[in-house]
C-alpha cells in the first residue's frame, strides 16, 4: 500500500469511527444517534474479503449477514469457517450483529440460533407466518395465535442471548399497522421484536406522518428500522436511477417525520439503510466502492434530516 493509499484509508477510518461512536455518545447523554449496520445482501454476492473492509466506511461497526438468494455470506461463512470469519471480522472492526434469515422463517430460526451465539450476534430477522389479507378482529386472533406458537422458539432466542425481529413484510400475517401493534401485545417475551419497513407499509397506503406516528407508538420494541422507500418498487427490472429511489433522500418520501419521531424515543436499536436491486444477488451499484459511495449518500441525507431537527 502506498503512502497516498494509506492516508485516504486511514482518513476514512477515522470518518467511520466518528460516525460509529456518535451512536454511544449520544446514548450517554440521553439523546439520539443512528446505530448503523450494513446488510450483507447490498453487496449481492460479493467476497466477505471484499465486503467487510467498506463496513466501517459507511459510518457502521456492525454487519447483518444474508443467505441466499439475496446475498449468500452465510453461506460463505461455512465456507470459509468460522474461525476465518472471526479473524476477519476482528482485522476490520466489525460485529456480526444481524443475521437475517427469510429461508427459515420464524420457526426455523433455532437452526441457526447456536452460530448466532458462538459470534455474540444479538438479533436474527424473519417475516411472520399465518393467513394473509386480514383485518380486524380476524387479523387480531391470528396474531395472537402466531404469538402464541412463537413462545417456544423466542424461549431458544433468550437462552442463546438472540432477539429476533419480525418484519412487516408484505403478503404476510405481519404486514400492516395493526399486526404490529398486536404483536408487540400478544408477545411473550422482549426477546421478540420488529423490524420495520417503510417499503412494505408504503405500499398499505402510509403516509410519511403515518410512519413518524408509528414509530411513536411502537417505540424501542422496533429493533431493526430500515431506512428504504417504496420509490418505484423492487420487482422490476428498472434503469439503475429509478431502482435507486428506493434509497433514503431520493424517492419522494420524506423520512424527517421518522427521523423525529425516532429521536423523540431515543430510538437503540439498528438502522440499516437498505433496498432491493433486480434481479436479487447483486450488488445495488456495479462495484463494491460504488456500493459503499451510494449508502454514503443516504446516510448523508439521514444525518442532514437529523441536523435540522436541532
Amino acid at each position: 500500500m502506498n503512502r497516498r493509499q494509506f492516508t485516504k484509508r486511514f482518513a476514512a477510518g477515522l470518518a467511520a469511527t466518528a460516525a460509529s461512536t456518535q451512536f454511544a455518545q449520544a446514548a450517554k447523554k440521553g439523546g439520539f444517534g443512528f446505530n448503523y449496520i450494513v446488510g450483507s445482501s447490498m453487496y449481492g454476492k460479493l467476497p466477505l474479503a471484499e465486503i467487510l473492509p467498506e463496513v466501517r466506511k459507511t459510518g457502521a461497526a456492525h454487519i447483518d449477514i444474508w443467505p441466499k438468494v439475496h446475498g449468500n455470506q452465510r453461506e460463505q461463512m461455512e465456507d470459509l469457517g468460522h474461525k476465518k470469519v472471526a479473524a476477519m471480522l476482528k482485522q476490520h472492526g466489525v460485529k456480526l450483529s444481524c443475521l437475517t434469515h427469510y429461508d427459515l422463517g420464524p420457526m426455523g430460526l433455532g437452526k441457526d440460533m447456536a452460530t448466532a451465539k458462538k459470534f455474540g450476534c444479538q438479533m436474527m430477522v424473519c417475516g411472520g407466518s399465518g393467513p394473509k389479507y386480514l383485518k380486524g378482529n380476524a387479523l387480531k386472533a391470528a396474531v395472537k395465535t402466531f404469538a402464541e406458537k412463537m413462545k417456544p422458539h423466542v424461549a431458544v432466542a433468550e437462552e442463546h442471548g438472540v432477539t429476533i425481529a419480525i418484519e412487516n413484510h408484505g403478503n404476510n400475517l405481519i404486514d400492516s399497522p395493526d399486526s404490529l401493534k398486536w404483536l408487540m401485545e400478544f408477545r411473550s417475551s422482549e426477546n421478540l421484536k420488529i423490524a420495520f419497513a417503510p417499503y412494505h407499509l408504503e405500499s398499505l397506503g402510509v403516509d410519511a406522518d403515518g410512519f413518524g406516528r408509528l414509530i411513536e407508538q411502537l417505540g424501542n420494541d422496533i429493533a431493526m428500522y430500515y431506512a428504504w422507500q417504496h420509490g418505484m418498487g423492487c420487482h422490476k427490472k428498472l434503469p439503475k436511477e429509478q431502482e435507486l429511489m428506493q434509497m433514503p433522500g431520493r424517492g419522494n418520501l420524506d423520512f424527517t417525520p421518522s427521523i423525529a419521531a425516532l429521536k423523540k424515543i431515543k430510538y437503540r436499536g439498528f438502522t440499516q439503510i437498505f433496498m432491493h436491486p433486480v434481479p436479487r444477488g447483486i450488488p445495488i451499484m456495479p462495484t463494491a466502492k460504488e456500493t459503499t459511495a451510494e449508502i454514503n449518500r443516504g446516510r448523508a441525507y439521514l444525518e442532514s434530516r437529523l441536523k435540522k431537527l436541532g
